[in-house]
């Protein structure tokens, strides 16, 4: 399996090598060459930023349709906690998992349902292991995959349990097994996602071996089609709801550390603010007593995804609003028939991926620091980007690694100071 693999990609013939998601993308993954962006593969960490921003409309992530699910003879849908927020005056959440059945699925698993046997789990875990406070949540693969190849001194702090939508999925399977009498592999798991992160995730998932999920539709996709069937559901809402408001919660900035029930928490949202609070962590700048950290790739958490239709500020107040409502916890791990915690821990480890190095070993990668920084003290320093690399410094790194042919001249304004130069010299030699 490729352990770069991406769900984000480029449609080539829509962008115009405007420079706008170079600019946006968080870890430098995007350069632009002949006038055509392209991602540099182990950079990425498929925030979404780049779909986020494009004005073009030129960056999509792979998922699948509808259409693809006739493969299985039986489906189960996986709602993620952000899908309950999308729509306007649902009274009942019933209602909406009501109408997931209309649009063709045979059942339905909540992944919130998921989440609150992930949040029992993380509260044992955190409290069992002083030694590796601050533990850092994983239920963000994009903050995984960033924490893996930008601060491989923080992957010790990463909890070690699957994500709300694999704790979903195990125990989907299972119910359906039950019911229907079906081998697994007549069963298709279906995530409903809010973001390509995820999707990465089940293509090539972090900590462990295969994921539990079969397909993936973007929560965007399904919306029209589940909108259409819920005003027949309202009618006749079947019970389908097996989780409260610690489960749905996970769909807000702060959700998860809300499940843990501690004031020793810290959350985070925002790409960019992400980053800070982890360069912070790498330099012991936290909080005393710090328990956990909660941080969320998206502005206001999953409900922010590239995947949903919602303003995300709208859709956490929604969320917000729809706590009084819930009970504030369904699913208890006691409750599980045939519960094992193991099934819900790691069975790989995160191993640091070195992708930003210059070089192969220690030596190589010193005599290519101090040759791009000869290059980057020939160049302007003012960060525009115009050369097709997002930095100054990145330009002379490209040139010193060979990246497409990258070279000083790509530089536009070195490129007319040597234009200048020359003009000056034809002149001089014709007086």
């Amino acid at each position: 399996m490729n352990k770069f693999f991406h769900s984000v990609y480029l449609e080539d013939e829509k962008c115009t090598g405007c420079i706008t998601c170079l600019k946006r993308c968080p870890t430098q993954a995007i350069r632009v060459r002949n006038g055509k962006a392209h991602i540099i593969s182990e950079f990425c960490i498929d925030c979404g930023e780049c779909i986020r921003h494009c004005p073009h409309h030129a960056k999509h992530t792979r998922r699948d349709f509808l259409s693809d699910l006739d493969r299985f003879e039986y489906t189960v849908a996986l709602p993620a906690p952000s899908l309950y927020s999308q729509f306007n005056n649902v009274r009942d959440n019933d209602i909406l998992l009501t109408a997931l059945t209309l649009m063709g699925f045979d059942d339905v698993f909540e992944v919130s349902a998921g989440a609150e046997i992930v949040s029992e789990l993380s509260r044992t875990y955190i409290n069992e292991h002083p030694e590796l406070h601050p533990l850092i949540s994983t239920a963000c693969p994009t903050i995984e995959r960033l924490i893996r190849v930008r601060f491989p001194g923080l992957i010790p702090h990463l909890l070690p349990l699957l994500p709300p939508m694999e704790a979903a999925a195990i125990l989907a399977r299972r119910r359906a097994v039950e019911k229907t009498g079906l081998p697994e592999d007549k069963i298709g798991i279906v995530f409903l996602s809010p973001c390509p992160s995820k999707i990465t995730f089940i293509h090539e998932p972090l900590g462990m071996g295969k994921s539990n999920i079969d397909a993936v539709l973007a929560i965007k996709d399904i919306y029209p089609v589940l909108l259409s069937h819920m005003k027949e559901a309202e009618q006749h809402p079947i019970s389908n709801t097996l989780s409260g408001r610690i489960g749905k919660g996970w769909a807000i900035s702060g959700g998860e550390a809300y499940g843990i029930i501690s004031d020793h928490y810290l959350a985070a949202d925002g790409i960019e603010n992400v980053i800070r609070v982890l360069e912070d962590l790498e330099d012991e700048k936290f909080l005393p007593g710090l328990q956990f950290v909660e941080l969320n790739a998206c502005s206001a958490g999953c409900v922010g995804g590239v995947l949903t239709v919602e303003n995300p500020y709208i859709a956490k107040a929604k969320v917000k609003q729809a706590f009084k409502y819930e009970p504030v916890l369904h699913m208890h791990c006691a409750d599980l028939p045939e519960f094992r915690p193991e099934d819900f821990l790691w069975t790989q480890k995160v191993s640091y991926e070195p992708v930003y190095t210059l070089g192969a070993n220690i030596f190589e990668s010193m005599e290519k620091i101090m040759e791009s920084q000869q290059i980057l003290s020939g160049l302007p320093g003012l960060d525009c980007g115009s050369c097709g690399s997002p930095t100054c410094k990145a330009l002379a790194e490209d040139i010193v690694k060979g990246v497409d042919c990258a070279k000083p001249e790509d530089c536009i304004y070195l490129m007319r100071e040597q234009w200048e130069q020359h003009s000056r010299k034809k002149e001089e030699e014709e007086s």
